[in-house]
Protein backbone atom coordinates (compact mmCIF):
# COMPACT_ATOMS: atom_id res chain seq x y z
CA UNK A 1 0.00 0.00 0.00
CA UNK A 2 1.30 3.48 -0.78
CA UNK A 3 2.28 5.55 2.18
CA UNK A 4 0.12 8.47 3.10
CA UNK A 5 1.87 11.83 2.73
CA UNK A 6 2.87 13.41 5.99
CA UNK A 7 1.14 16.55 7.06
CA UNK A 8 3.49 19.55 6.89
CA UNK A 9 4.37 21.04 10.28
CA UNK A 10 2.48 24.12 11.34
CA UNK A 11 4.19 27.46 10.96
CA UNK A 12 6.21 28.48 14.00
CA UNK A 13 6.46 24.93 15.36
CA UNK A 14 9.41 23.65 17.36
CA UNK A 15 10.82 22.04 14.22
CA UNK A 16 11.66 25.51 12.89
CA UNK A 17 14.19 26.08 15.69
CA UNK A 18 17.59 24.40 16.07
CA UNK A 19 17.71 21.75 18.83
CA UNK A 20 20.48 23.50 20.74
CA UNK A 21 18.48 26.71 20.95
CA UNK A 22 15.39 24.81 22.11
CA UNK A 23 17.41 23.07 24.82
CA UNK A 24 18.96 26.31 26.02
CA UNK A 25 15.55 27.99 26.20
CA UNK A 26 14.12 25.08 28.21
CA UNK A 27 17.04 25.17 30.67
CA UNK A 28 16.87 28.95 31.14
CA UNK A 29 13.09 28.93 31.56
CA UNK A 30 13.23 26.08 34.08
CA UNK A 31 16.04 27.73 36.04
CA UNK A 32 14.21 31.06 36.17
CA UNK A 33 11.01 29.28 37.24
CA UNK A 34 12.71 27.53 40.17
CA UNK A 35 14.79 30.59 41.12
CA UNK A 36 11.79 32.89 41.49
CA UNK A 37 9.85 30.16 43.32
CA UNK A 38 12.73 29.64 45.75
CA UNK A 39 12.94 33.36 46.52
CA UNK A 40 9.20 33.65 47.14
CA UNK A 41 8.95 30.48 49.24
CA UNK A 42 11.98 31.36 51.39
CA UNK A 43 10.64 34.86 51.97
CA UNK A 44 7.19 33.52 52.89
CA UNK A 45 8.66 30.93 55.26
CA UNK A 46 10.81 33.51 57.03
CA UNK A 47 7.87 35.87 57.44
CA UNK A 48 5.68 33.05 58.78
CA UNK A 49 8.42 31.91 61.16
CA UNK A 50 8.75 28.46 59.57
CA UNK A 51 11.93 26.50 59.10
CA UNK A 52 13.31 26.72 55.57
CA UNK A 53 14.08 23.36 53.97
CA UNK A 54 14.20 21.90 50.47
CA UNK A 55 10.91 20.04 50.88
CA UNK A 56 9.04 23.34 50.60
CA UNK A 57 10.24 23.68 47.00
CA UNK A 58 10.66 20.17 45.61
CA UNK A 59 8.28 17.98 47.59
CA UNK A 60 4.64 17.50 46.64
CA UNK A 61 3.81 16.32 50.15
CA UNK A 62 4.04 19.85 51.58
CA UNK A 63 1.23 21.09 49.31
CA UNK A 64 -1.77 19.80 51.19
CA UNK A 65 -5.34 20.97 51.50
CA UNK A 66 -5.67 20.29 55.24
CA UNK A 67 -2.92 22.64 56.45
CA UNK A 68 -2.33 26.37 56.27
CA UNK A 69 1.20 25.83 55.02
CA UNK A 70 -0.09 23.77 52.10
CA UNK A 71 -2.55 26.44 50.95
CA UNK A 72 0.06 29.16 51.40
CA UNK A 73 2.54 27.26 49.26
CA UNK A 74 -0.14 26.78 46.62
CA UNK A 75 -0.77 30.52 46.45
CA UNK A 76 2.96 31.19 46.25
CA UNK A 77 3.33 28.76 43.34
CA UNK A 78 0.44 30.45 41.51
CA UNK A 79 2.08 33.82 42.06
CA UNK A 80 5.29 32.34 40.71
CA UNK A 81 3.43 31.18 37.60
CA UNK A 82 2.19 34.73 37.10
CA UNK A 83 5.75 36.06 37.34
CA UNK A 84 7.00 33.35 34.98
CA UNK A 85 4.89 34.84 32.19
CA UNK A 86 7.59 37.51 31.98
CA UNK A 87 10.21 34.79 31.44
CA UNK A 88 8.09 33.29 28.67
CA UNK A 89 7.80 36.68 27.00
CA UNK A 90 11.54 37.36 27.18
CA UNK A 91 12.87 33.89 26.37
CA UNK A 92 10.25 32.45 24.00
CA UNK A 93 8.64 35.57 22.47
CA UNK A 94 6.59 33.50 19.98
CA UNK A 95 2.95 32.86 20.72
CA UNK A 96 2.84 29.56 18.81
CA UNK A 97 5.56 28.06 21.01
CA UNK A 98 4.16 29.07 24.40
CA UNK A 99 2.02 25.96 24.91
CA UNK A 100 4.90 23.60 24.07
CA UNK A 101 7.32 25.25 26.47
CA UNK A 102 4.78 25.59 29.30
CA UNK A 103 3.83 21.91 29.11
CA UNK A 104 7.51 20.96 29.00
CA UNK A 105 8.16 23.12 32.06
CA UNK A 106 5.48 21.41 34.14
CA UNK A 107 6.43 17.95 32.90
CA UNK A 108 10.02 18.51 34.04
CA UNK A 109 8.65 19.76 37.36
CA UNK A 110 6.72 16.49 37.68
CA UNK A 111 9.89 14.48 37.01
CA UNK A 112 11.95 16.49 39.49
CA UNK A 113 9.31 16.18 42.20
CA UNK A 114 8.90 12.44 41.61
CA UNK A 115 12.66 11.80 41.73
CA UNK A 116 13.06 13.91 44.86
CA UNK A 117 10.28 12.18 46.80
CA UNK A 118 10.78 8.75 45.14
CA UNK A 119 7.06 8.62 44.42
CA UNK A 120 4.55 9.94 41.93
CA UNK A 121 2.46 12.78 43.41
CA UNK A 122 -0.78 11.47 44.91
CA UNK A 123 -2.12 14.75 46.27
CA UNK A 124 -5.12 16.21 44.44
CA UNK A 125 -4.15 19.76 45.41
CA UNK A 126 -0.74 19.35 43.78
CA UNK A 127 -2.30 18.18 40.51
CA UNK A 128 -4.90 20.95 40.58
CA UNK A 129 -2.09 23.43 41.17
CA UNK A 130 -0.17 22.16 38.13
CA UNK A 131 -3.21 22.35 35.86
CA UNK A 132 -4.07 25.86 37.05
CA UNK A 133 -0.47 27.00 36.72
CA UNK A 134 -0.15 25.62 33.18
CA UNK A 135 -3.42 27.24 32.13
CA UNK A 136 -2.48 30.60 33.59
CA UNK A 137 0.97 30.64 32.01
CA UNK A 138 -0.37 29.52 28.63
CA UNK A 139 -3.17 32.08 28.40
CA UNK A 140 -1.15 35.04 29.63
CA UNK A 141 1.96 33.93 27.74
CA UNK A 142 0.12 33.71 24.41
CA UNK A 143 -1.57 37.05 25.00
CA UNK A 144 1.67 38.84 25.91
CA UNK A 145 3.60 37.33 22.99
CA UNK A 146 0.84 38.26 20.53
CA UNK A 147 0.81 41.79 21.93
CA UNK A 148 4.55 42.00 21.35
CA UNK A 149 4.27 40.57 17.83
CA UNK A 150 1.65 43.17 16.87
CA UNK A 151 3.79 46.13 17.90
CA UNK A 152 4.70 48.41 14.95
CA UNK A 153 8.24 48.20 13.62
CA UNK A 154 10.22 51.46 13.63
CA UNK A 155 12.03 51.81 10.32
CA UNK A 156 13.84 55.04 11.22
CA UNK A 157 13.25 58.70 10.46
CA UNK A 158 14.60 58.73 6.90
CA UNK A 159 11.19 58.30 5.36
CA UNK A 160 9.73 61.19 7.33
CA UNK A 161 12.24 63.69 5.94
CA UNK A 162 11.66 62.64 2.36
CA UNK A 163 7.92 62.76 2.88
CA UNK A 164 8.05 66.28 4.31
CA UNK A 165 10.23 67.50 1.44
CA UNK A 166 7.82 65.97 -1.05
CA UNK A 167 4.90 67.68 0.64
CA UNK A 168 6.78 70.98 0.63
CA UNK A 169 7.51 70.67 -3.07
CA UNK A 170 3.92 69.81 -3.85
CA UNK A 171 2.74 72.73 -1.72
CA UNK A 172 4.93 75.28 -3.55
CA UNK A 173 4.18 73.99 -7.03
CA UNK A 174 1.20 75.83 -8.53
CA UNK A 175 -0.49 76.00 -11.88
CA UNK A 176 -1.57 79.09 -13.74
CA UNK A 177 -5.30 79.13 -14.47
CA UNK A 178 -6.98 80.03 -17.68
CA UNK A 179 -6.49 83.73 -18.57
CA UNK A 180 -10.18 84.00 -19.36
CA UNK A 181 -10.98 83.73 -15.64
CA UNK A 182 -9.36 87.06 -14.89
CA UNK A 183 -7.56 85.90 -11.74
CA UNK A 184 -3.98 85.75 -10.57
CA UNK A 185 -1.90 82.95 -9.03
CA UNK A 186 1.41 82.78 -7.23
CA UNK A 187 4.13 80.89 -9.07
CA UNK A 188 7.25 79.18 -7.76
CA UNK A 189 9.37 82.34 -8.17
CA UNK A 190 7.00 84.45 -6.08
CA UNK A 191 5.79 86.45 -9.10
CA UNK A 192 2.12 87.03 -9.77
CA UNK A 193 0.62 86.81 -13.20
CA UNK A 194 -2.24 89.24 -13.54
CA UNK A 195 -4.88 88.79 -16.15
CA UNK A 196 -7.20 91.52 -17.32
CA UNK A 197 -10.48 91.39 -19.09
CA UNK A 198 -11.44 93.54 -21.99
CA UNK A 199 -10.38 93.98 -25.55
CA UNK A 200 -6.80 94.47 -26.51
CA UNK A 201 -5.62 97.40 -28.50
CA UNK A 202 -6.37 96.72 -32.09
CA UNK A 203 -7.03 93.07 -31.43
CA UNK A 204 -9.95 91.39 -33.08
CA UNK A 205 -10.14 88.39 -30.82
CA UNK A 206 -10.88 90.40 -27.72
CA UNK A 207 -7.72 89.26 -25.94
CA UNK A 208 -6.64 91.32 -22.94
CA UNK A 209 -3.30 92.82 -22.04
CA UNK A 210 -1.15 90.79 -19.66
CA UNK A 211 1.47 92.14 -17.32
CA UNK A 212 3.99 90.39 -15.04
CA UNK A 213 3.78 92.07 -11.65
CA UNK A 214 5.74 91.20 -8.51
CA UNK A 215 3.70 90.12 -5.54
CA UNK A 216 5.01 92.92 -3.33
CA UNK A 217 4.18 95.57 -5.93
CA UNK A 218 0.73 94.16 -6.45
CA UNK A 219 0.11 94.20 -2.71
CA UNK A 220 1.11 97.86 -2.52
CA UNK A 221 -1.25 98.74 -5.33
CA UNK A 222 -4.12 97.00 -3.59
CA UNK A 223 -3.50 98.91 -0.35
Amino acid sequence: MPRRPRRPPRAGALGDLPPLKILSQIVMLQAAYYASAAVMIIFTALVAGKRVHLDLILSWQTIRGDTTVGWTLGLVWMLNSLVSVIYVLLLIARSKLVLDFVLTLHFINLLVTSFYTHAVPRNWLWWALQVSSAGLMTCLGIWSCQWRELQPINLGKGGAGSGSSTNANSATATTIPDPALGSSKKTDEGVGVEYGRGKGRGGRDGGGNYEMVGMSERGDNIV
